[in-house]
Formats: C-alpha cells, structure tokens, sequence
C-alpha cells in the first residue's frame, strides 16, 4: 500500500529550490565592479533570506528515504540502481551539457582534434562548469550509504523504546539537541581550524578539507533531522508548530546577526562567503528558518491556497529546474554582463531570478513529458490510462489508479569562483 502523502514536504521543495536559484542570480550581480552600496547592502540582506535553501533539500532526502523504507530493509541493488538512474543520470547528463555549453563556442573545440575529455572527467567529480551540481554528488552519497543510516536509525530507535523514563517526545527532543550541539562543534572546526589544517596535512587529507563542502559529512544533521521527522510525522508537526515564537525570535536575531557579520568583515565589495553553509551561526540561522517555514505549512495544511499550490507545482518539477537553472543565468548573463547597471543590481538581480525561475521550470517541465525524462529530470513520464481500462480499475479495485574563450566560458568561470565562495 501507499504511504499517505505528506503535503507539505512538496512545498518546502518548491521553497528551497526558489532561494537556491535567488542565491545562484544573486552571486551573478553583487561581485559586479559597477554596483552600489545599496544595492550590495540589499542583494546581502535578501541572501541571508535564503541560505535554508539546499540544507532544506538535504533534509528533504532525509525524510522521504526514511519515510518510505522506515518499516522495512530495501533491497540495496535495486534501491541503488532506482537511485543510480534517477539522480546520478541526470547528473552526468547535465555535466555534459555544461561541459559542452562552455566549449562548443570556442574555435580550438573545433580545431583542436580530440577534445579535453580530463577535463569533462574533473566536472563529474569537482563541477565547475555546472558549478551547483557539487550537490547532487554530496547528496547521492546519503544514498549509497543509506542502509548503514537505516540500520543505525533502527538500533537507535530500538534503545529508545527501552527506555522507561522519558516519552518519546522527550527522547527525540534530546536527541537533537546532543546532536545539534555536535554538529555545531564541526562547523566550529570547518570554518575556523580546518583551512590551517589544510596547509600543514599532506594528500590526500589535505585535498579531502579543501573540498569538505563536497562530503556528506558536512551535511549530516539535515539528514539525521529528515529521519526524526519521517518517523514522528505528527510529533513532528505539533511540535514546529508549538515551537514558533521561539523559532521566529531566533531567526530574526541570527538574520541581524549575519548581516552585521558580513557589513563588519567586508570592505568594498560584499563577501558573502562570511555566511557559509559550513559555520555555527549560519547553521542556528538556518535550522530557526527551517523549522519556522514548516511549521507554518503546517498551519496552512488543508487551505489549498493558490500559493500553495503553486509550491506544490514548483515541488514536483524542482529537481530538473536546478539541474537547468545555472544554463538559463549562463544565458541571461550573456546579455547582462556588457550592460552599465550602476544602480539597477537590485531590480535587475530579481528580473533574472524571475526568468530564470519561469525558464528552469519551464524546460523542467517540458522534458518531463519526453521520452527518457528520468534521466534528464528525474521523473518518469506518467503512463496514461484508455478510459475503459480506468473504469474496469475502479470497478475492480475501488481505487483510481495512474497506471561557456566563449562568452559561456567566461561566465562559468566566474560563476563557479563566486559560488565556491558562498558555500
């Protein structure tokens, strides 16, 4: 049988990725020689608005492997196979195009005989060209290791059930917070110590913390917190809901926070990487915003608003708007780039994150529809039912069932550099 539908799951989706393309079109215009103070001063406090964005995504991935494999052992070729084409496809597929995107406009691509196909093998373990799709490789390694996370999940679990003391509220509640506060060692050590370490280390384990942001361990408590919340769905949801005023004063005390931290170490141009992912007060930021956006979904489960709906849609096709997202900017930039914009970063930063949006979807979209869509979007194509085998399902069964030198080039390099910066 079918697990029940979890609705607001989809749009925490559709929100995480609109603040992940935000921030991708917001690193294309504050690094910009030409832009003003208020406009930089802006773009900064709009970015800390949305750095719950690819935590969320982790934390996501989190609760629908937990949610659906919970009560039973998958059967780890098959999972790793259905893991394999729906994510790891489109991956390599879209490194590709990205490779390709930032070549095929260059004289020497042409001339050059063989193309560099060291560097296309880089992209598929270091993107650069496809600079945001680090994230797909650090996720996919959540899948491959998924079965030791069950089966340490289910160890926990069952040691929880033995105690006597406290209720499983308190338990899961403790559990966070011991292993919040561990998390938040890490990120202690990953922003303050770990770039010394890295010049006194030999390789490989020098070159293993210069690139720290590629590994799932860096990432670990999103993941553990989707298990909590895919094994006590309702506790979960009552207790965000009880929690905000405590997680709204958070994140507007850490939001004043960030942006005094970055006005304070940043000099003529705004260094956004200040509020890296992989930093204590980001993190507390981060989780505040993140529990606050759930619970008030949670508030809103049953309205069927129109917004909500539009999340919902926005969900659904969120995976292949982010895998195309970076080629509609590489595009928008091509055009912009040239353009004097002193005193329209602002207005011309959200111009873009709305077209990017519409036209990332858009192609998401469409290459559902298409043949071979589970490797390019990761969604298979719906199977469309006659209506006389509909009706014969209903009657039998009692349910309804659904059987980038290139321009490009220079933008990417830019692009990869500025978005390095902002992990």
């Amino acid at each position: 049988m079918k697990k029940p539908k979890i609705a607001e799951w989809t749009v925490l989706r559709g929100l995480a990725f609109l603040a992940i393309v935000m921030q991708h079109n917001i690193a294309e215009y504050i690094y910009r020689p030409d832009i003003e103070q208020p406009d930089s001063v802006m773009l900064t406090m709009i970015y800390h608005l949305t750095r719950f964005g690819t935590p969320t995504f982790v934390f996501l991935s989190g609760v629908m492997l937990f949610y659906h494999h919970r009560h039973s052992k998958p059967d780890y070729p098959r999972f790793i196979g259905k893991r394999f084409g729906d994510i790891y496809m489109p991956f390599f597929i879209w490194t590709l195009i990205y490779w390709l995107a930032v070549r095929v406009f260059t004289p020497a691509f042409w001339t050059s005989g063989m193309p560099d196909l060291r560097s296309f093998m880089d992209e598929l373990f270091m993107p650069q060209t496809g600079y945001h799709l680090w994230f797909v490789l650090m996720v996919f390694q959540f899948y491959i290791l998924f079965p030791l996370f069950l089966a340490a999940a289910h160890a926990v679990r069952k040691r929880i059930e033995k105690l006597k003391r406290l209720t499983q509220k308190q338990v899961m509640l403790a559990v966070i917070v011991v292993a919040a506060i561990l998390y938040i060692g890490l990120m202690k050590w990953s922003y303050y110590d770990m770039y010394s370490w890295t010049q006194v280390l030999s390789e490989p384990w020098s070159s293993l913390l210069e690139y720290r942001s590629y590994s799932w361990v860096m990432y670990w408590f999103y993941f553990l917190l989707g298990a909590v919340c895919a094994w006590t769905v309702e506790n979960w949801r009552n207790w965000t809901v009880k929690a905000l005023p405590c997680t709204i004063a958070v994140f507007i005390m850490m939001y004043i926070w960030m942006g005094y931290d970055v006005l304070r170490g940043s000099e003529d141009t705004m260094n956004l990487n200040i509020s890296t992912y992989l930093k204590p007060s980001t993190f507390i930021s981060i989780m505040a915003q993140m529990i606050m956006f759930y619970g008030f979904l949670v508030l809103l489960n049953g309205k069927n608003l129109w917004f909500q709906r539009l999340l919902a849609w926005i969900g659904r096709y969120s995976f292949g708007g982010y895998l195309v997202h970076a080629l509609v900017i590489y595009a928008i930039a091509y055009v912009t780039r040239p353009l004097q914009l002193s005193g329209w970063h602002l207005p011309v930063t959200i111009i873009s994150f709305a077209v990017t949006v519409i036209a990332a979807l858009g192609i998401s979209w469409a290459l559902s529809k298409l043949p071979g869509s589970r490797f390019t979007v990761g969604l298979a194509r719906r199977k469309a039912l006659s209506s006389t085998s509909f009706s014969n399902k209903v009657v039998s069964n009692g349910k309804r069932t659904q059987n980038q030198s290139s321009p490009l080039r220079s933008a990417s390099k830019s692009r990869s550099l500025e978005t390095n910066r902002l992990r």
